[in-house]
Formats: structure tokens, sequence, C-alpha cells
């Protein structure tokens, strides 16, 4: 069985199929923030404890909101994965940043694997 993924989404009212899409990455929805609120501006936002990857909604944030969610990731230390609201674009972007659904390696070894593991195999 392999270890789900917990995630905090910023951006959008709703998330349509993103939910689905994100259950078959093996990443579990922890909180959803809108990020509308002024209070999400500022400077000294936390994450919620255990959160492991967070997804920036970007068509739907702006930059101030953005730079602040960033800067708590990396206070954090917390992957950040910066998407447009689509589930097109959520797909490519998990894809890209090793969260691959149909990976082998991923499962085999239980979880997603990080793009620096899969590009730097041994080659020969």
């Amino acid at each position: 069985m392999s270890q789900v993924v917990s995630a905090v989404i910023v951006g959008a009212d709703r998330l349509g199929n993103i939910p689905e899409l994100l259950k078959g990455h093996n990443i579990a929805i922890k909180h959803h923030i809108s990020g509308r609120e002024p209070a999400h501006q500022k400077k000294t936002l936390q994450l919620p404890s255990g959160t492991e990857l967070l997804i920036l909604l970007t068509d739907f944030l702006g930059h101030n909101v953005m730079k602040t969610f960033r800067a708590a990731a990396q206070k954090s230390g917390v992957k950040v994965l910066a998407c447009r609201r689509s589930v097109c674009s959520m797909k490519q972007a998990l894809d890209q940043s090793g969260y691959c659904a149909n990976c082998p390696l991923a499962a085999q070894q239980g979880g997603p694997v990080p793009q620096k593991l899969t590009s730097g195999l041994v080659r020969r």
C-alpha cells in the first residue's frame, strides 16, 4: 500500500474534478483555502501541521497571497506545486513533479518518486 501525501490547496472557490485526480495520485486534500481573505496576505502565515505538499492554483490567486504561502512552505520545508485550476494543468504539474499515478517506480517504492530520482537513473 502506498503512502498518502497530505496537501493544502490554495486558490479557487470550488475545486471541481481536482479531488478525484489527486486521489488517483495518492494525495489527500487536508485543507482548501480560497485565498480571498486579507489575512492570507500576512507575512506570518503558517501551514497546518502535517502538510507535505502545497498546491497553488495560480489563476485564482494574487501575487501577495502566493508569495506569503510560498514563504510559509519554504519555512516549513513543504514542497510547492503551482498550476492553473484545470485537471489537465494539474495532471501535467503532478507528472513533472514526480507524482505520476502510473509510474512503476512509485508502485515499487510505495509512493511518489521525485523527478530528480527518475532523471538520475544509471544508464548503461
